[in-house]
């Protein structure tokens, strides 16, 4: 018996695969041809039924009829979309095109018989056109899903095939459409593509839809995945393509153009999901090789922060511009440990892991003597707002003399560049990070101005820009990660506004920004619009394939929860004092801001007394000496300048 079993299996087995790499024009032929002997076996049945005769007389009159019943009915079937179906994934809702179908061709050919019967041709029982819808409806119908049952449940093979749509009708969605028939665990039910002269063709044996058809189809073919292969399209109309996409319940994800791919039989492993930079509407600018040439070709460069967000992505692209040495400073030791492990797979150049920190002087003149330092990349400091709001003392000792610190030992060892990274955040600043990177800037001015009296071969600035979508502790990561638990998103403001950037685009920009650098410049990043964070946290569900669970969908979908604004959250952020005394510089991406620093007596001052609220460890009186400083200054910390009194003493 179970010998038997085994080879009903095998025999359904080699059909269902015979029947897949059939070409999906020759399987709706067979569809075809198999319907015509279906409805010339129902409209026998109906007559052997009514007469009471298996065998009923064949006339000249009842071939006729027959004949007719075909022509209508097929015509109809392709009307109503029977052949553009796959079987494998036909929903059961068919059944209801089935009978409509059925109804439609039965009705015409009653017409055909009663224009017949009034031409004398002969007399059809009326009970034969009822009996033949029956027959009719069961026949295509229990064909159709017999062969579902025979692709799909009825061996258990490739359960896990999801039906999918493909974006695009170029060569790369062929291509696409091709590789995915016997790979992975995705069945392409067909293209969408905006070209109305494409519509309604088939490509490669794809139907080509209209993209007002896909709501509906992928409601009907229970799609789970519409992949975009259309990268070489302008950017403005690609986003406008996953706006509309985004929201129908299915995950969108993407391909990059043929022509970047290597060897196409990989394309399928080229699929990957939609990142959210990739909606920010951002405009692309390629990096000036000669600006990153000119910052890290043949020299020494020290990384700070190495194992963060910035600080890596700054360590991969360095390391691919032909350095000398890339030494990685780092506090924490399995952020140092995995960039390290990155960078020592790629061939390039020495990579030398320091772990410490930046408060730690000894360390920091140490490193910068023994390894040469000539560039200097200050990306370590603590950056999450309502951490620092609980660890004022912390985030100043970090984020302030942290800067300092390596700063003035980098003025000293006669570093050329020296580059810190500040933030929007320190743009009138509400919050105790925000205010900490303002300081940080001013002491990087105070440098610059010292070392440009005495050397124009060395050159500090800081480079101001917003938000990196997917960096340490930001919003991005977190929204992802309360998607993939299936929700809800908790937003402080949906009304609040952030600027973003991706992460490989701030490290390029940061690099060149240090490259035009004549000392003392405040370099402002351009961030684009600022994106409404309620909106992002939407389009992030979309783009995982949910809907948003709201008035108008209350039942289903990932809500969005407001918790309201945590401590020394703004609504909006900035990163302008004054736009308009903005100045442009060499790179469209890079603007400078028109800034007098504040230096001297007053912020040697302020840093002395600083130092005495954190070894007393006194919080009130640390934070109020964070923002009076601040507001003491004009605009971009213009103020009277002091060149006489230095900040070296204020080191400990």
């Amino acid at each position: 018996m179970k010998q038997n079993e085994l080879s009903d299996q095998l025999l359904i087995r080699k059909l269902r695969e015979r029947i897949i790499r059939t070409p999906r024009r020759w399987k709706r032929m067979m569809m075809l041809l198999m319907d015509i002997v279906l409805l010339l076996a129902a409209l026998w049945g109906a007559y052997a039924l009514r007469l009471s005769d298996w065998f009923p007389a064949v006339t000249k009159e009842r071939l006729i009829l027959a004949v007719f019943a075909i022509v209508v009915a097929i015509p109809v079937f392709i009307r109503l979309g029977l052949y553009r179906s796959v079987i494998r994934y036909l929903p059961e809702a068919a059944i209801w095109t089935i009978i409509r179908a059925m109804m439609i061709a039965t009705m015409c050919w009653v017409i055909i018989i009663f224009l017949m019967e009034m031409a004398g041709q002969g007399i059809v029982p009326r009970s034969v056109p009822f009996i033949y819808f029956f027959l009719g409806t069961f026949l295509i119908g229990s064909s159709r899903f017999a062969a579902k049952w025979i692709l799909s449940a009825g061996t258990g093979l490739r359960r896990d095939e999801e039906p999918v749509f493909i974006y695009g009708a170029g060569a790369s969605a062929a291509q696409l459409a091709r590789a995915l028939r016997g790979h992975g665990n995705r069945y392409v039910i067909g293209l969408i593509d905006d070209d109305p002269s494409n519509q309604g063709r088939d490509i490669d044996g794809y139907r080509v839809f209209p993209p007002s058809d896909l709501a509906g189809l992928i409601e009907r073919y229970g799609i789970k995945e519409i992949i975009l292969s259309m990268s070489s399209i302008p950017q403005e109309r690609r986003q406008g393509v996953i706006a509309r996409v985004t929201g129908l319940g299915a995950k969108v994800r993407s391909v990059p153009d043929i022509s970047d791919i290597v060897d196409g039989r990989y394309i399928v492993n080229q699929i990957r999901e939609i990142e959210i930079d990739e909606i920010l509407g951002r405009s692309f600018v390629p990096a000036d090789k000669d600006l990153l040439t000119r910052a890290i070709t043949g020299n020494s460069v020290l990384v700070t922060g190495a194992g963060g967000s910035i600080g890596s992505e700054l360590c991969r692209l360095i390391v691919t511009w032909a350095p000398k040495k890339v030494i990685l400073l780092e506090a924490n030791e399995y952020a140092l440990y995995q960039i390290e492990q990155e960078l020592a797979q790629r061939i390039g150049p020495l990579i030398v892991s320091v772990l410490g920190s930046v408060t730690d002087e000894r360390l920091v003149r140490r490193t910068i003597r023994e390894h040469g330092v000539q560039v200097i990349y200050h990306a370590a400091a603590h950056k999450h707002v309502p951490l620092l709001e609980e660890n004022v003392l912390e985030g100043i000792q970090n984020n302030v003399f942290g800067t300092l610190t390596i700063a003035s030992i980098a003025a000293a060892e006669k570093v050329q560049k020296f580059v810190m990274i500040s933030s929007d955040k320190a743009v009138r600043p509400t919050n105790v990070m925000g205010a900490t990177k303002r300081w940080a800037e001013l002491i990087v001015q105070h440098f610059a101005l010292e070392t440009r009296s005495v050397s124009k071969e060395q050159t500090f600035c800081a480079v101001r820009f917003g938000n990196v979508v997917g960096s340490n502790g930001s919003v991005v990561p977190l929204f992802k990660q309360q998607i993939s638990k299936g929700g809800p998103i908790t937003v402080t403001d949906p009304d609040m506004t952030r600027y973003f950037m991706s992460i490989p685009e701030a490290a390029e920009l940061i690099v060149q920004a240090g490259a035009l650098a004549e000392g003392g410049d405040v370099f402002l990043l351009d961030m684009g619009e600022p994106v409404r964070i309620g909106d992002l946290a939407a389009n992030m569900i979309r783009l995982a394939g949910f809907k948003v669970r709201d008035d108008a969908n209350p039942d289903s979908g990932i809500a969005i929860n407001v918790i309201g604004k945590r401590p020394g959250e703004k609504l909006f952020e900035e990163l302008f004092y004054d736009r308009e005394n903005a100045k442009p510089t060499l790179h469209p991406k890079i603007m400078m801001a028109n800034s007098v620093p504040f230096v001297g007596s007053h912020l040697a001052l302020h840093l002395d007394e600083m130092r005495k609220a954190l070894d007393e460890e006194d919080h009130e009186a640390a934070r109020a000496l964070l923002f009076r400083l601040i507001d003491s200054c004009d605009d971009d910390g213009s103020r009277s300048i002091d060149n006489r009194t230095t900040i070296h003493g204020t080191l400990k």
